[in-house]
């Protein structure tokens, strides 16, 4: 059966490698980024029978207006994925500068919360829907230089878990640690030694039938994909 799938972060990495393989299994996919020609070319690269647009998730009236209109167009959601993050370069907190640190902390923190916030609504109505807040392996873990990193993943697990024990029955809020892929932000981390870890897309062919797999037997399990 054909599921509707929300993607944000959807224009390159790990969003991108899922939507095209969601598609691709034949599922309907809603995806946004922060890149409108980036949306516009996947608009015309699968057509009307998807959905993207360029949406900043660090501001709740954008989010609540594509939200809406994701569900105008296809119906409500089975799966929505918070993927969208940004890293701040390789430092020390104390070297960190403000509008850096302030910028993470708006998208990947507040944009997860607007995220889930404007989309449970019609889950709960339907008594249906799971929600996977990507963090890391740093969001269980940490190290030095990523701090602020480090820190915006761990409140994705403590909002993603205390989360799961609001819903109702029927629906699913799941922390997923995606595992370690060679993406542009690995590679702000790790330079030019990402390039020994999975693609995007090579991660996508395991990750993309387990997160097709999840149901509300999951609630608030910190899941990873291995």
């Amino acid at each position: 059966m054909s599921k509707h799938i929300v993607v944000t972060g959807c224009s390159q990495g790990l969003g991108l490698a899922l939507i095209e393989g969601f598609i691709s299994a034949g599922h309907t996919v809603s995806g946004c980024s922060r890149n409108s020609l980036k949306m516009q070319e996947l608009n015309d690269q699968f057509g009307e029978a998807h959905y993207f647009t360029d949406v900043d998730v660090s501001s709740a009236p954008h989010v609540n207006r594509w939200a809406e209109a994701c569900l105008e167009k296809s119906g409500p959601v089975d799966l929505v994925i918070n993927n969208a993050a940004i890293i701040n370069p390789n430092a020390n907190m104390w070297e960190i500068e403000d509008e850096q640190w302030s910028q993470l902390v708006d998208i990947n923190i507040k944009g997860v919360f607007y995220v889930c916030k404007a989309f449970l609504p019609s889950m709960i109505a339907n008594s249906h829907g799971v929600l996977v807040n990507i963090s890391s392996g740093w969001g269980r873990s940490a190290a030095a230089e990523v701090s602020t990193y480090c820190c915006s993943k761990w409140a994705v697990e403590g909002l993603t878990r205390s989360l799961a024990q609001e819903v109702p029955a029927g629906i699913a809020a799941i922390p997923l640690n995606p595992g370690i892929i060679h993406t542009s932000l690995l590679e702000s981390c790790f330079g030019s030694s990402a390039s020994q870890f999975p693609s995007p897309q090579q991660w996508a062919q395991d990750a993309v039938p387990f997160l097709l797999g999840l149901n509300a037997d999951d609630n608030g399990q910190p899941l990873t994909v291995n």
